[in-house]
């Protein structure tokens, strides 16, 4: 799988630990920065990672700052895309189960690497199935084209 990550300064050392954990798993993956512990807001990597996702140029993505908190708010923006916060693998592998989320966020100071690496693979190790959970996708899915629609977003 074609894999897009993400991080703010805050977050660059478990994103290289982790893009370097899940191409051990055997997905391609495509950084989009930062690339240093320089200084960058977190809302210009997520939107973009997100419209990436969106435009088909990854299957998946992960985004990480201080939380995961801001990522998954900022993603969340990105018409189309549902980004889940998440800290456990538990709770991975229901956002892609039950919400089909296209993206997962993780906060550097809050996880340590090697669970962040276990969310990321239980994250990776599972496909939405649809069933109940789509029709509850498309509802939230419809909400946001009517919003859309009428200039609410």
């Amino acid at each position: 799988m074609k894999i897009g990550v993400g991080a703010d300064h805050n977050a660059f050392e478990l994103k290289e630990a982790v893009k370097t954990y899940i191409e051990g798993l055997g997905h391609e993956v495509v950084d989009y920065g930062c690339y240093s512990k320089d200084m960058i807001d977190y809302p210009g990597v997520a939107f973009n990672v997100a419209t990436k996702l969106k435009e088909g140029e990854v299957e998946r993505a992960l985004l990480f700052c201080g939380t995961g908190i801001g990522m998954s708010i900022a993603a969340n923006k990105v018409p189309g895309i549902r980004s889940a916060q998440c800290h456990d693998p538990y709770s991975a592998e229901r956002a892609q189960l039950s919400n089909n989320a296209q993206i997962i966020t993780m906060g550097a100071k809050v996880i340590g690497e090697e669970a962040a690496k276990k969310v990321a693979e239980a994250y990776l190790n599972v496909s939405f199935q649809g069933g109940n959970s789509g029709r509850k996708i498309d509802q939230i899915m419809d909400k946001e084209k009517e919003y859309i629609a009428q200039g609410s977003c």
